[in-house]
């Protein structure tokens, strides 16, 4: 009895141990030996605790985790929606550390419209183990602003994620609508990409937020000529819903010219990606079984970056386990080469 006993309580030090180096040091992000890394994003999951529909949700999550084995999960938003907000973050972010896989979080607008304001949430996701992004400079719009590096097997920067908050709702003269980058978040993008900027080349890199760009829009005006010429890949039965104002963070982005993609939810009946001036406008698959409106079905959208070229490849899985509307960046794009 006794020997058995002593079994236990060293296995509970030793996950206690475990779970205590996680949380108390940043997970390092690395490509693999294969000059690959693989992103999992999970968009929409409006997860409520304790409801039918939060058993299906966790069931998909984890069959979408166990197809792919990514070496991140991002979650873009409207994650936990019901009170409390604890128990409902516990049985989320279980399916990331369950396997001990590295997961980043960016706010939605339906995510702190409960007991928890957005710093109380950052502050909870980041006592976990296995959460790799930060709270980002306090003196910026939003929570949750900041890039995180990605390893190249000589262990040098190879690839960069930036994390953005694209904040909820806004009120402007009495119009009701989405919020908008802040000014401040444009400018520190714009410094924290050229503080990355080697010999003149950046550095390949991805942007994760909820509220899609107001360029997202452009994607379908078939008047245009240059969004005409290049192809879209996936499904758009929901016009987007981007923020009132557009403060350029997407001119930003192709004036610094190191992202490659940008990866949104918000629109549940929305999966598509299109390009525009050299960067792929994306979003992800709802992912929130049962939990939130969607008529085009769930599942996730999967990014495999690979070290030192400015190349992705993505897909959607479907709760299906189909694999839907693969494409290549820039290739699949740009088939003859040219740039507009």
């Amino acid at each position: 009895m006794k020997k058995k006993r002593k079994k236990i309580i060293t296995g509970f030090w030793a996950l206690w141990l475990s779970v205590g180096l996680a949380c108390g040091q940043q997970t390092e992000l690395t490509f693999g030996k294969d000059g690959t890394f693989k992103i999992l994003q999970f968009a929409d999951i409006h997860y409520k605790q304790g409801t039918p529909s939060a058993g299906r949700t966790i069931g998909l999550m984890r069959q979408l985790i166990k197809a792919e084995k990514p070496d991140i999960i991002v979650f873009t938003g409207d994650v936990v929606i019901s009170n409390p907000q604890r128990p409902g973050w516990d049985e989320v972010l279980a399916t990331a550390i369950e396997n001990r896989t590295p997961y980043a979080v960016v706010l939605g607008n339906h995510d702190d419209e409960h007991d928890w304001t957005r710093s109380q949430i950052f502050d909870y996701i980041l006592s976990k183990p296995f959460a790799v992004m930060e709270k980002g400079p306090g003196e910026l719009k939003g929570t949750g602003n900041c890039v995180v590096k990605v390893a190249g097997r000589e262990a040098q920067t190879a690839a960069l994620l930036y994390f953005f908050d694209s904040n909820a709702y806004a009120r402007v003269d009495g119009q009701e609508g989405y919020d908008w980058f802040g000014y401040d978040q444009v400018d520190w993008y714009r410094r924290t990409a050229r503080s990355f900027s080697q010999a003149a080349t950046p550095l390949p890199a991805l942007a994760f937020f909820h509220i899609p760009f107001h360029e997202y829009t452009l994607l379908h005006d078939t008047a245009k000529s240059y969004v005409r010429a290049a192809p879209v890949f996936g499904v758009r039965e929901e016009k987007e819903c981007p923020g009132i104002l557009n403060t350029g963070m997407f001119a930003s982005m192709v004036e610094c010219a190191d992202v490659m993609g940008t990866f949104v939810g918000h629109d549940h009946d929305n999966d598509y990606i299109g390009y525009l001036n050299g960067i792929c406008l994306a979003y992800g698959r709802c992912t929130g079984a049962g939990s939130a409106y969607n008529k085009i079905g769930y599942g996730a959208r999967v990014i495999v970056l690979a070290e030192g070229r400015r190349e992705f490849e993505t897909w959607i899985r479907d709760e299906k386990d189909q694999l839907l509307h693969h494409v290549s960046y820039p290739t699949s794009f740009l088939p003859d080469g040219q740039v507009f």
